[in-house]
């Protein structure tokens, strides 16, 4: 599992279009958004910082799907999966040696786009315990849907385009463009069965409320509650990916 883990990362450090996708272009986003609205609708600096800031976070972690879906589809179509499936090593060591890089960039992503937050827009932080404890439910939740997206998906394209679908249905359902109570009664409804909703619930208690782990305990269920199914199901279908694996 370690050696996996270690050469996914090392891949991971060098592909340069997980940074842009991870670093640059939510900066980008956030800076044009928060500029745009800023001017146009004289809104409120902090809760306009609160929404935008998690709100993209939350967003293009999802992001990371697309990264996932490309590393399994080349071990697939590469034999790589199936080497690896003929020797000892278990499946879940395989999938989390994976997995676990990942994870990783996600949480560096989060890291990133708050500090960014905090020196450029005075972006309170509130507890540190809840956000971190957000954060990793959101990495699990995000990296769990790209596993089973990655396992389940027939060609790279399918994968990419599936992913645009989650993160960009799931930030404009799940209010991460604008706050859900400006939103139709209906698609308020439907937010609260979105893991990005969730996500930027918690962290808008805790930045603008104050809010501790007690506070945020519902989104963190629904985070990894969306997470173990996600893991779940992409556990599940790997003998159907190996079964498509290149020899």
């Amino acid at each position: 599992m370690t050696a996996i883990a270690l050469l996914e990362l090392k891949k991971k450090t060098k592909d340069k279009g997980l940074w842009f996708w991870t670093f640059l272009l939510p900066v980008i986003f956030i800076v044009g958004f928060i500029t745009l609205f800023g001017e146009s609708m004289g809104a409120e600096p902090e809760q306009l910082v609160v929404q935008i800031v998690p709100g993209y976070t939350v967003m293009f972690s999802f992001y990371i799907m697309i990264s996932i879906v490309v590393a399994f589809i080349k071990d697939r179509d590469s034999g790589m999966a199936a080497r690896l499936a003929s020797t000892p090593i278990r499946r879940l060591d395989y999938f989390a040696g994976k997995w676990l890089p990942f994870v990783a960039v996600v949480l560096l992503q989060i890291v990133v786009l708050f500090t960014f937050g905090v020196v450029v827009y005075d972006l309170p932080l509130g507890d540190p315990l809840s956000l971190l404890a957000l954060s990793i439910g959101l990495a699990f939740v995000a990296t769990g849907c790209g596993m089973a997206m990655a396992v389940l998906a027939k060609t790279e394209n399918m994968g990419i385009a599936l992913t645009q679908v989650i993160a960009l249905g799931g930030a404009m359902l799940g209010g991460l463009w604008m706050p859900v109570e400006f939103m139709p009664d209906v698609m308020q409804n439907i937010a609260r069965f979105l893991p990005h909703y969730w996500a930027l619930e918690g962290y808008k208690t805790v930045i603008l409320d104050n809010g501790t782990l007690m506070d945020v305990w519902q989104s963190l269920a629904v985070l990894v509650g969306f997470g173990i199914a996600c893991s779940t199901l992409a556990l599940l279908a790997y003998p159907r990916y190996l079964r498509e694996a290149k020899s």
